[in-house]
């Protein structure tokens, strides 16, 4: 058993940061509760046991994922990233499947007692366990990078739904509006610009590693990128328009400032990795985000 804990130390320090990662599930459930309850005009909150159960669930399905993505990428990472935890033998299988399976029951148990929203709930574990069979097309799916993408990225709405389900079902507010709808596209499109930026390289660095920019070239899939962000920006400006003016003019001087790095990527790629200011952007945006929400909290409608 100590061997055990031991590995499991090693492996989630190098794939999954335990203490941040918990933090990041945290925020991720916060920022969607929050800002869905100040568009609605609540201003009273009754924070308990549920908030915190709600995101140690983020953390616990985000660990779950990445547990189940190494374990079916094995033979793969055996290939091109044999320093990896799990294919370079540090780390055994059934230490992930042993680790994951606690996390998620209690999760499970956690949600069963606590939560308002367990059908929600039942639909994102179901979607991650339909993720983690390829959704039983492992054949077609794998091999594809643009498929894998449409049938895995989508876990992000579903994760905000769980979120946004709980927070109308507690205030009682309406369940379908702009605010809603925007709310279940936020934090999606990063997850989708990030994702799409990481496969991104200069000709030069291209390798055996299926990138979208082997498969589209390098500018069609910044362009891409580019063009996704402005949509992302929008559903962002929404949201915190009737809550702060200055983080609207903050979020158009970021938006500007990553605009201006997709096109100097797209002339010079070697320049710099283009995930690299993808990443610097995404933890600016989502700051503002926060900010908008305590300063709201604080000092009201500015």
């Amino acid at each position: 058993m100590i061997e055990m804990l031991k590995r499991w130390r090693l492996y989630y320090k190098e794939r999954y940061p335990l203490i941040p990662r918990l933090l990041l599930g945290f925020i991720v459930f916060g920022e969607i509760h929050f800002i869905i309850l100040l568009n609605a005009g609540v201003k009273e909150f009754n924070i308990g046991i549920q908030e915190f159960v709600g995101g140690f669930t983020v953390f616990a399905f985000l660990l779950w994922l990445r547990d189940a993505d190494d374990i079916k990428d094995f033979e793969t990472d055996q290939r091109l990233f044999p320093d990896r935890p799990l294919p370079s033998g540090r780390v055994l299988k059934k230490d992930l499947m042993i680790s994951c399976t606690i996390v998620q029951a209690i999760a499970v148990a956690l949600n069963v007692i606590f939560m308002n929203n367990i059908i929600f709930f039942v639909i994102l574990y179901f979607y991650g366990y339909l993720m983690s069979k390829w959704f039983f097309q492992r054949t077609k799916i794998q091999p594809s990078l643009p498929l894998a993408l449409v049938t895995h990225n989508p876990v992000q709405m579903i994760i905000n739904l769980y979120i946004i389900s709980f927070t109308v079902i507690k205030y009682d507010i309406p369940a379908f509006t702009l605010y809603n709808c925007m709310a279940l596209m936020t934090l999606y499109f990063p997850a989708l610009i990030w994702e799409v930026s990481r496969k991104i390289k200069a000709p030069k660095d291209e390798n055996d590693y299926v990138t979208y920019s082997m498969l589209f070239g390098y500018k069609r899939a910044t362009r891409f990128v580019l063009i996704l962000t402005i949509v992302d920006i929008i559903t962002n400006f929404i949201l915190v328009w009737n809550l702060n003016k200055i983080s609207v003019a903050v979020l158009f001087l970021l938006v500007s400032w990553m605009t201006w790095k997709f096109i100097e990527y797209m002339k010079n790629p070697e320049k710099y990795k283009i995930v690299e200011k993808v990443e610097v952007y995404t933890y600016l945006q989502e700051s503002t985000m926060l900010l908008t929400i305590a300063a709201f909290l604080i000092f009201g409608k500015i």
